[in-house]
């Protein structure tokens, strides 16, 4: 079924079936003179400089540039990194007048394939070329094969017949098809970053980079450059350029998890990425477009925070363009069996363990259990069994003191946060990382629902 809903990308069946050259030079003649050596074999594109350079890359497909390091908008290795930002697999030779060590490390750093010095014999140019191309061509390769293998395991990771999860399924294949932005919510465990990845392995992008970064696991001090990256010099400790995760995202997806913990400020900043598709640099000036598919997620109630003025609401509208609610394990029980099995196989494998199953006894105990953890948590449960397991079937003697300290520990977390914040479930419900009605429900099967007044 998930072959059936992918989304196909028709650039290669437009795509010229000759490799295309771009030569990057402010001398026509020198242009002309590649264009004479090469064209027979290859399709080639030239640029007077640097700008003109970006452009194309930006706008047509290119599987090599020549590229003079000395340009007169743009110095090449700029023009090296913008481009490579632009298309990582993208090999470029860097051509120049004067060999100089300095020059070729700082390429070879930014990921030149090799470098060309003037003037240079014929046999020399085309031997370059041909390993480039060589190369481009064996990495294409790489990720077709990487691809079709992704393919067949598209939703392997998100188990469940429910009817919701059939409707996340076909969500999941619509939206794929698209560029637009999504936001996924559910509480913690339910597989939001899985989701995400789904969506990516069958978006055009699939051969491109999945970048995840979750904020609330950064410092503040971190948050902006770890996102848009920094310029050398930008802060003290600043001692190289850096990339940020919307850069290394470029032609793929970035996957913004925990949304709801940005600050005000990278608020205000990622609405303008998200409207005008560029972005700076920490201490930078130049504005870098954006090629890259957003996915945020959170476990929080992002209307509720909006409401109470902890989120922008036009930052809100901006990411809920598609949103999709993931649903807790607990309203979903008929697939705990399900994923039982998937997560016995998985470890399994993983332990070189033999475990068939568990015994009705211990599937219905599972069954009967509440899942605050979700997903998460039933898997942590089975990796354990199946590694701490003395025979092949599981009983309910070997699952149920696991789930019960499981239980206990869980319960005495919440009571120590509810205390701390004077029972007010909502902050209790932030600080822990779930849903308010989760810490209802888990209050309710302890017999706690009635205890505290603050709400």
């Amino acid at each position: 079924m998930a072959r059936e809903l992918v989304a196909t990308d028709s650039s290669e069946s437009s795509r010229s079936p000759r490799p295309v050259i771009l030569v990057v030079d402010d001398d026509a003649g020198l242009r002309e003179s590649f264009r004479l050596i090469l064209e027979g074999d290859y399709e080639i594109l030239d640029a007077p400089d640097g700008r003109t350079a970006i452009e194309i890359v930006r706008t047509q497909p290119v599987d090599l540039v020549l590229l003079d390091i000395r340009l007169p908008d743009l110095d090449g290795i700029e023009v090296l990194e913008r481009v490579k930002a632009l298309d990582e697999g993208l090999e470029v030779i860097l051509v120049t007048a004067v060999k100089t060590v300095r020059t070729a490390v700082a390429a070879m750093k930014l990921g030149a394939l090799d470098y060309l010095t003037k003037p240079f014999e014929e046999a020399e140019l085309l031997a370059l070329v041909t390993r480039a191309l060589e190369k481009r061509s064996l990495e294409r390769e790489v990720a077709f094969l990487r691809s079709e293998l992704a393919r067949h395991h598209d939703f392997e990771e998100l188990v469940g017949q429910h009817p919701e999860m059939q409707r996340l399924y076909r969500l999941i294949a619509q939206v794929a098809r698209t560029t637009t932005t999504v936001l996924i919510t559910g509480e913690s465990g339910t597989g939001k970053e899985l989701i995400a990845r789904a969506i990516h392995r069958q978006s055009p992008r699939r051969d491109r980079p999945f970048v995840p970064v979750n904020p609330a696991a950064l410092s503040d001090t971190l948050v902006e450059s770890e996102l848009f990256g920094h310029e050398r010099g930008a802060f003290t400790g600043a001692y190289q350029r850096k990339l940020g995760r919307f850069e290394l995202a470029q032609g793929g997806t970035l996957f913004l998890d925990e949304i709801a913990s940005l600050k005000p400020e990278l608020q205000v900043k990622l609405l303008r990425v998200l409207q005008e598709r560029e972005f700076e640099r920490v201490g930078g000036t130049r504005s870098i477009r954006l090629d890259a598919r957003i996915i945020a997620a959170t476990n929080t109630d992002l209307r509720a925070a909006v409401a109470r003025g902890a989120f922008r609401e036009d930052l809100y509208y901006r990411l809920a363009v598609v949103p999709i609610a993931v649903p807790p394990l607990r309203d979903r029980r008929e697939d705990i069996p399900l994923l039982v099995s998937h997560f016995i196989r998985r470890y399994n494998r993983a332990f070189g363990r033999n475990v068939e199953g568990l015994s009705p006894e211990a599937m219905a105990a599972l069954c009967d259990y509440a899942w605050p953890g979700n997903v998460r948590e039933l898997q942590n449960v089975i990796e354990r069994v199946v590694a701490l397991a003395e025979g092949r079937r599981l009983h309910a003697a070997e699952t149920l003191p696991l789930r019960q300290a499981t239980e206990e520990f869980e319960r005495q977390i919440v009571l120590r946060v509810l205390e701390r914040v004077r029972w007010n479930r909502s902050e209790a419900a932030r600080l822990l990382g779930i849903h308010r009605n989760s810490l209802q429900a888990m209050l309710h099967r302890w017999g706690l629902a009635r205890r505290g007044d603050a709400e």
